[in-house]
């Protein structure tokens, strides 16, 4: 059997307008693709650039998420003990 290596397909969508899921889904392809390492210079810049904003993009939406969360425990997070 042979293996495919996954590739990457360039992605046109505004990354401000990905909701999380899809945004981290696509950070991760990117990062399996730059491992593999099977692109130009200037194809593996874009996909590094990409995933860098894709990264803070994802890393945005976790911190309006988690001051969503503070708001309505009504302050400080605290922390989860479980049984």
């Amino acid at each position: 059997m042979t293996q495919t290596t996954p590739t990457y397909q360039f992605n046109e969508a505004p990354v401000d307008a990905l909701p999380y899921e899809q945004a981290f889904a696509e950070l991760e392809q990117i990062v399996m693709a730059l491992e593999i390492g099977e692109h130009t210079l200037d194809e593996g810049l874009n996909l590094y650039q990409r995933g860098q904003a894709l990264a803070r993009h994802c890393a945005d939406l976790l911190e309006k998420a988690e001051l969503r969360v503070q708001q309505l425990v009504g302050g400080a997070l605290e922390d989860f003990e479980g049984e």
